[in-house]
């Protein structure tokens, strides 16, 4: 997955909200991380304000 569709992905996660999305969400960062390392997965938390809205933590795999 490239770092822009897993921007356009987490986006859509991002609008809709809710604990089904925090999930999928998740799952999104962790493919990230594994593609492209922790740090290209903390850099999309930051940038999307993943940590306000689903309280995921930079620098910890999802």
């Amino acid at each position: 997955m490239t770092l822009e569709k897993a921007r356009q992905l987490l986006g859509t996660q991002v609008s809709f909200g809710g604990g089904y999305n925090r999930n999928s969400t998740r799952l999104i960062l962790a493919e990230v991380a594994r593609e492209h390392g922790q740090d290209a997965a903390d850099a999309l938390i930051r940038e999307l304000r993943l940590d306000e809205v689903f309280g995921l933590t930079p620098g910890k795999t999802p």
